[in-house]
């Protein structure tokens, strides 16, 4: 029998997605007018040119097009993007800025609908809240809306837990950690309707504020309360999942109450280095939960013993580091290796990306993953000879050292 295995990395190297080491489940159980016409012209000719070519005709006459068709993006987006206008900045930077982060498909799309809009001379130095994968107009257009501009803002990272959150709030707006503790005790005040609580699998646990507090950038108001704050991120979330159609989605297509999906979420964007894994690993928890692929359907994951040494006060553990009587703590309400099925709650807040991966998984029949190299690459696996494989990988990439290498 191979022995347990759960690998990751530590906090230093990806902020708050945990110090354990992560990344394994226990294998255990244009313009208009004349210039348009000759630009179809220039095509024609490209295409005429190239047909000598053969088979990579196609290939050529795409790049061809690109010199003579603006690269844009078709839709308003989605998600979010966090971008910086700096002073001194020209219209090429900023549009640069925006392509390095995946808001516009290309600077000259940007340049062309900002030359097209006579008020982007408009646009102020400051940090703008735009969404991903934009139309350029669009984008002129939000960064003109004085509410895309973020004045006050603070940023909450994707899979943050909901302690870490309130000290970075309380850094921001010099409101005690107490208080949002406090306000966190009731999250039905706070705006999450009581039905999200309700779980198709029979466990009972409490009505925690965790995964409700939707990572992204908010703009503080000067006089706002905890409660006031944490309500925001609240409405944020209920926003999110609204757009998700979330609710009926979990409930019809994965036959599972939104609640486990929320916490199946909140699991694969704790255990996940790289956004890609995120569907992937959500996957792997549906076929060790629920779909019968081990005896005990226990999930097997150490993340969820180190969301409760936080909630204790204690520092999390590698997972080399845990002891057996750790592993194996009943007591432990997060316990997932002697218990079946999911946690009692969500252990981290998700991002879009993880609660979108939760809803739309990818066919497999995978029961485990593991982190194979330094970089955070998952690998998985459906069987022993697979798990044999990751395992050597991760000898061979020094991220696993010791007996398992022997």
């Amino acid at each position: 029998m191979i022995d347990d295995l759960d690998l990751g990395f530590d906090e230093a190297e990806r902020g708050e997605k945990g110090r354990h080491r992560r990344g394994a489940v226990r294998k255990r159980n244009g313009k208009s007018g004349g210039g348009h016409g000759k630009t179809i012209f220039a095509l024609l000719m490209a295409l005429v040119l190239l047909g000598g070519i053969g088979g990579g005709a196609y290939v050529g006459f795409d790049r061809i097009r690109n010199h003579f068709v603006t690269p844009d993006y078709d839709g308003p987006g989605s998600g979010e993007a966090l971008v910086e206008v700096k002073a001194g900045d020209t219209l090429t930077d900023i549009g640069n800025t925006l392509y390095d982060a995946g808001v516009v498909k290309s600077t000259k799309a940007f340049i062309e609908a900002a030359d097209a809009n006579s008020r982007s001379k408009n646009i102020q130095v400051g940090r703008y809240k735009v969404r991903k994968q934009m139309k350029a107009a669009d984008v002129i257009t939000l960064m003109l809306d004085p509410k895309s501009r973020v004045i006050n803002g603070v940023t909450i990272p994707e899979g943050t837990i909901s302690l870490n959150i309130y000290q970075i709030l309380s850094k921001q707006t010099k409101i005690p950690v107490k208080d949002f503790q406090d306000a966190a005790k009731d999250p039905v005040k706070l705006g999450v309707p009581a039905f999200w609580f309700n779980r198709e699998d029979g466990k009972k646990g409490p009505k925690s504020i965790e995964g409700f507090l939707y990572p992204s950038t908010y703009e503080i108001p000067p006089k706002a309360t905890a409660e006031q704050i944490l309500s925001m991120m609240v409405d944020e979330f209920l926003r999110v999942t609204q757009e998700l159609d979330f609710v009926d989605r979990a409930q019809k297509e994965r036959k599972i109450s939104p609640y486990e999906a929320l916490i199946t979420a909140s699991i694969a964007e704790a255990e996940s280095v790289n956004a890609v894994d995120l569907p992937k690993v959500s996957r792997v928890i549906y076929n060790r939960v629920y779909a019968g692929k081990i005896g005990c359907k226990c999930l097997g994951i150490d993340s969820g013993i180190n969301y409760y040494f936080r909630l204790q006060g204690k520092d999390p553990k590698d997972s080399d580091d845990l002891l057996q009587s750790e592993i194996n703590d009943l007591k432990n309400p997060y316990n997932t290796h002697n218990v079946a099925g999911l946690p009692i709650t969500p252990i981290s807040n998700p991002g879009q990306a993880a609660l979108k991966g939760a809803l739309e998984p990818p066919a497999g029949d995978w029961i485990f993953f593991m982190t194979v190299d330094k970089k955070g690459t998952m690998g998985y696996g459906s069987n022993d000879a697979d798990f044999r494989k990751l395992q050597k990988q991760m000898c061979d990439n020094k991220v696993l050292t010791g007996e398992n290498c022997t």
